[in-house]
Formats: structure tokens, sequence, C-alpha cells
């Protein structure tokens, strides 16, 4: 029972259904305030469904300055590998690099590929449009959650995000599986770390040795989150409201950025954007971060409330909704999509 009780009280390792199956009444009453099942999508207008999910990466990166991202390509599947590594030439990217999907979701099938055999392999397999991309080195991931109305000139950030990808530290005495196990995010996921860590699983490793389990900061990746919320300051809000103005299209949305430091990033400078999640983004500086439950929704709803005004807004001005044939067939798509990558990305190591 007290085992019970123990996991129905960790609330964010639950599914992601089960935390938002409360709330839905709320989302409900958007749509029958707005008279649109899809009244979010004119949030972010250039973001394909305003950025809730099934987005094209290449549409932000179209709208972010060049600089302010990675060198980055798109690949399409069965394209002849020797005009993959020669654009890589072109564009100066070395290995190790990144790969992922053009249309992702949660960091799945996203990889950091080390060798061009490792890039052969995941191109050999995958059957999806996916980007090529300079890996950053600076040391620091954040997120940044930024909402600015757009009748307004000054925005706000509501979360600032230090995010760590999960890993373990060898002791020269367990293996590898063992670490996983004892790890409390982890040891939660054996399976699906066993398919991508087979060859290392039953392997010892040295004392202090830092071995990576995913690469990818997410949440349902395992990653673990420090907040920096005593962080925000005018300074950092600064800097959003000008990259804002300068896209003048993300309205409502999350930043993945790696930086140098946070002191540098106030600053405006040594950061990288790594994506713009639209609409869709979750407000994950509930998770890690000490939010009991109810405290968890009230942030959500926050973020809804600011989502509805800012979608309304510029559906005043003429971005309307989508039609509800065109979302509903757009979503069907968007999950064969996803359902498509998850498979592969139990295969592709």
């Amino acid at each position: 029972m007290g085992n019970i009780l123990k996991r129905i009280g960790r609330w964010e390792a639950w599914p992601f259904k089960l935390i938002y199956a409360p709330l839905v009444p709320f989302w409900i009453g958007y749509i029958l305030r707005s008279r649109a099942v899809w009244f979010f999508t004119p949030s972010n207008p250039k973001l394909t469904f305003g950025g809730l999910d099934g987005e094209p990466k290449k549409e932000m990166y179209d709208l972010i300055p060049p600089h302010l991202y990675p060198a980055t390509f798109n690949v399409l599947p069965g394209e002849d590998f020797s005009s993959v590594t020669l654009r890589m030439n072109m564009r100066g990217i070395q290995y190790p690099m990144v790969a992922k999907p053009e249309v992702g979701c949660a960091g799945v099938l996203f990889r950091k590929i080390d060798t061009e055999e490792d890039l052969k392999n995941y191109h050999s397999k995958i059957t999806v449009e996916y980007i090529v991309q300079s890996l950053v080195t600076y040391p620091m991931e954040v997120s940044v959650f930024y909402i600015r109305y757009p009748n307004e000139e000054k925005g706000t950030i509501t979360g600032f995000l230090h995010k760590i990808p999960m890993s373990v530290v060898g002791d020269g005495f367990h293996t590898l599986q063992q670490l996983v196990l004892q790890h409390p995010k982890a040891g939660k996921r054996v399976g699906e770390l066993h398919s991508k860590h087979k060859d290392l699983w039953l392997t010892v490793l040295p004392e202090g040795q830092k071995y990576m389990l995913s690469h990818a900061a997410n949440h349902n990746r395992g990653a673990h989150f420090i907040d920096l919320g005593k962080h925000i300051n005018g300074d950092l809000i600064a800097v959003f409201d000008n990259l804002s103005h300068r896209i003048n299209d993300f309205f409502y949305g999350r930043y993945d950025i790696l930086c140098n430091s946070v002191e540098e990033l106030k600053e405006g400078k040594n950061f990288a954007i790594l994506e713009y999640n639209g609409c869709g983004a979750e407000p994950n500086h509930i998770y890690d971060t000490g939010y009991t439950l109810l405290e968890a929704y009230g942030e959500i709803l926050k973020h809804w409330k600011a989502l509805y005004k800012v979608s309304m807004y510029n559906a005043k001005q003429g971005v309307k909704p989508w039609p509800y044939i065109k979302g509903l067939k757009f979503r069907i798509a968007t999950n064969q999509h996803y359902k498509k990558i998850r498979e592969l990305d139990k295969i592709i190591k």
C-alpha cells in the first residue's frame, strides 16, 4: 500500500494524458467561447497549426536569424548518402553532430552522431525527412517560456529552466545495467535504454566516467530540470522582446537554447537556439521544481488563458483558426507520422 501511495504522489511520473485529463473541461470551454475547435492556431501565425503539433522545423529556422541557430540542412529519406556528406562539408558541419526528424516530438529519433558510419546507419534506416545539424558545444541547455501579446511591446518570461540530459557516472564496480537500475529516472526506462545501449550494457564503467544515456533534454526522456526563475529579470526579458520583434510572429511558446552561461544569455551573447516550440509547448518548469499537482494545474491554466488571449487577438486581425476538417486531417496525419518515428526510434541506435 505504501508503494502504491508513493507512486500516486509522484504525479510528475504519471502519463501525460492522466495528468491533463482533469483539465479537459477548461480546454473545451475555450473551444466553446471561440466557436472554433482549433482556436489556438492563430497564436503563432507562421507556424503550422500554431506550433501545437506536427510543425516542420524548417518553418522555425526560416524565421530565426541564421546566426542564432546551428548550421542546419534537411535530408530526404533515400537521398544519396554522398550528397549528405557533400552538404555537410559545404556548411562546415563536422563530427560529432546531431540528427533529428524534421517533424519530431519529445526527443524521438534525436541522436548525437559521432562518426560517418553512425550517420550512414541512421540515414539507411530512417524513412522520414530529417535534419543534420552542427553540435553546439555551449555547456548549458536552458528553456525559456516567453509570451508577448501582439498588441504589446513587451512580453514576459513565465519559466526559465536549466535542463540536464540523463546520464550515469561510473564507479569502477557496477555495470551500466546496474547504474541504470539505480538511477531514479533511468530505472523506469530499462527496456528503452537497453535497446539503445546494449553494446555496453554489461560493461563496468571506469570510476568517474560520465556516460550519457540520452542527449535529448526532455522531461519524458529522463532529463533533470533545475529552476532558474530567480534569474528572470528585465535584461533577460529584453533579449527575448528583441527577438520576438525581429521575428514578429512568435508570440507564445518555449525556446530551447544552448548557452555559455545565464549571465551571457542576459547580455544576448554566446547562445544558440535549438528549437522554438509554439503553442504546443508545455510549461515544463512545473517538473522537478517543487510544484504540487494543484500548483502545476494552476500554472498550466494560466498559460492556456494567455494562449487563448493571443489567439483571439490574432484572429481579430484576420488570422482565422483552421477549419475543423482541415485540422482533423492534419492531426490524423501527424499521429500516423509520430507512430512511425516511434517505431524507428526502437531500431535506430
